[in-house]
């Protein structure tokens, strides 16, 4: 059992937000489902029908999760967000592509919501590698490459980090 397991509260897309995130990710499943009982209906705040689902548990690249329709008293913000740790352009590419399809919202340095309002950092490791740099006016021009960006560049990343 994994000792810490992201828990996300959605009004009441638990099920298509599921979907969404495990066509996404090649290595991904959807698990055990939970559905309201005439006890937990009782007492939902938004009086969820009997039978409607409550959970769902599903996973991603080995990281587990749980996603719940829980109502609409609580939403996302960029306060939490995901990075999806990517080793080439193509890899940001899809990512990028696919997490802000149908309604996401693109913002800056690799940062998106999606459209169920969830925060991702899209990020390429090299440029983590390019920002620890020892050479601290490289790293300082490959941050100031990078807060120019929305979707991260690694060609762009590179080329800051050459100038003199």
């Amino acid at each position: 059992m994994q000792k810490i397991t992201p828990f996300l509260w959605f009004d009441d897309q638990a099920e298509d937000a599921v979907k969404f995130y495990t066509s996404i990710f090649k290595d991904s499943k959807t698990g055990r489902i939970l559905r309201y009982g005439e006890e937990a209906a009782k007492v939902s705040a938004t009086g969820r029908p009997v039978g409607s689902v409550l959970t769902i548990e599903f996973e991603i690249e080995g990281q587990k999760f749980v996603a719940l329709n829980g109502g609409p008293q609580f939403q996302f913000n960029e306060s939490v967000s995901f990075v999806v740790n990517c080793e080439t352009q193509k890899e940001v590419d899809y990512y990028w592509e696919k997490l802000s399809a149908g309604g996401g919202q693109e913002s800056a340095c690799g940062w998106l919501k999606d459209k169920f309002g969830v925060s991702w950092q899209v990020t390429p490791a090299v440029l983590i590698d390019m920002l620890h740099d020892k050479d601290a006016a490289k790293a300082e021009r490959v941050m100031h490459a990078m807060l120019q960006m929305q979707k991260i560049d690694i060609e762009k990343l590179k080329q800051a980090a050459k100038e003199k």
